[in-house]
């Protein structure tokens, strides 16, 4: 499908004898005239080393600049910050995760307003980087695609005598038997130093995995896209289908807000009730819907979680991992159970 640069954001960077200036930097980093005369698509990645959840998103972009470049778009790579709850829970930085949400919206929107780029494709791993992704494309209303960067694997360890796979909830669990006495000293250490075997955001459904399911419902994250485990071979091509969607959305001229209505949200919403999800989702999906102009109600959680039942069995509340819904078939899959229930 054809473009029209000149009616482009990016036309204000790169289009014209006035913009030689902006044109010698591209220059500068090994562009040429064809790169330049593509739409730019930024990749935004919230990669930090903060903790496990982000720490693959900077080689996960690279397939994602890939699929941007395969589809005829100029990918421009650029991070922002993440506040970890996992971290940051427990003391005075825990004042600073909420407050990081409309930090990391504001950055996104800086960078991408300040060099004039057309779409975004924005990498996520820990809770405030999605719904904030999710606000800055709603705020800003350009063609955009979040892309979540996975699940943590589960930990495993011989525990009295036991095979035993792990979470990040266990390790919680062992503070509090360890308070009590019923866990020694070392039981305690060897669960701490086997919860969390390598990159991913935490394994349950908790806020992560609850708004990566939740933004896959509202339309702005590809179906699919955000169920591979961090560390799985199949994230990369999903990296490089998210890119190519985002030059794709540029041509046909689709931005955020075609994406977010009263419709997609409560689809969002029922998703979350209905895997027994986060109750963090009250406030994400109300601030996107905030952001995008769109009428939303927290009383809808009252109402669906009354008509709607939990479909899931998935941590914290259930006995499974977000691994484990993406072996038996995913988001997809959950998504059929919804519609063939009548749910969405």
């Amino acid at each position: 499908m054809k473009f029209d640069k000149n009616k482009l954001p990016s036309r204000h960077v790169s289009i014209g004898p006035e913009r030689a200036p902006h044109r010698s930097y591209y220059y500068a980093m090994g562009m040429n005239e064809d790169d330049i005369n593509k739409p730019f698509i930024g990749v935004v990645s919230t990669w930090n080393e903060a903790a496990p959840c982000n720490i693959a998103l900077m080689r996960q972009a690279q397939s994602v600049k890939k699929g941007v470049t395969n589809a005829k778009g100029t990918p421009r790579e650029f991070c922002t910050i993440t506040v970890t709850d996992g971290i940051a829970m427990g003391h005075q930085g825990m004042k600073s995760s909420l407050v990081s949400r409309e930090v990391i919206a504001d950055s996104i929107e800086l960078a991408v307003r300040g060099h004039s780029l057309d779409a975004a494709v924005i990498l996520v791993g820990c809770d405030k980087t999605l719904p904030a992704a999710a606000m800055a494309l709603a705020r800003m209303d350009i063609p955009g695609v979040i892309f979540y960067g996975g699940t943590i694997m589960p930990g495993h360890c011989k525990f009295r005598g036991e095979e035993k796979d792990l979470s990040i909830q266990d390790v919680f669990e062992a503070v509090g038997a360890h308070a009590k006495g019923d866990y020694s000293d070392e039981e305690l250490d060897q669960i701490e130093r086997k919860a969390c075997p390598g990159a991913g955001a935490c394994g349950g459904q908790f806020t992560a995995n609850t708004m990566a399911m939740a933004l896959a419902f509202l339309g702005l994250a590809p179906i699919g896209a955000g169920d591979p485990p961090a560390i799985a071979e199949e994230k990369a091509a999903e990296g490089v289908r998210c890119g190519r969607l985002a030059a794709e959305l540029v041509k046909q001229g689709k931005t955020a807000r075609q994406f977010i209505s009263e419709t997609s949200l409560r689809n969002a919403a029922v998703s979350v009730v209905a895997s027994g999800g986060s109750t963090n989702a009250v406030l994400h999906l109300a601030a996107i819907a905030a952001e995008a102009g769109v009428p939303f109600s927290i009383d809808l959680f009252d109402e669906l979680s009354r008509s709607t039942p939990v479909i899931s069995n998935l941590k914290p509340g259930g006995q499974y991992l977000a691994k484990d819904l993406y072996a038996a078939g995913g988001v997809r899959l959950f998504g059929q159970k919804l519609m063939e229930g009548g749910k969405i």
